[in-house]
């Protein structure tokens, strides 16, 4: 996902965002341990999808909302 298409996002559907992501990263890290892993490059965008969503939302935190 674009840092433009997350920007464009609302704060309880970044909030949203970023649980689903979480739960993506957690399984994709459960299937990297148990060598059941096709594409290990997820693992590091999911990673930074993240990071880009909690990033907007200290931003906006820190905005006032």
């Amino acid at each position: 996902m674009t840092p433009q298409e997350l920007r464009d996002l609302g704060l309880e559907e970044l909030r949203q965002k970023e649980r689903e992501l979480q739960r993506e990263l957690f399984n994709l890290r459960f299937q990297h341990r148990t060598n059941q892993l096709e594409s290990p490059a997820r693992l590091r965008l999911v990673r930074r999808d993240v990071a880009r969503v909690k990033t907007l939302l200290r931003e906006r935190a820190a905005q006032g909302g």
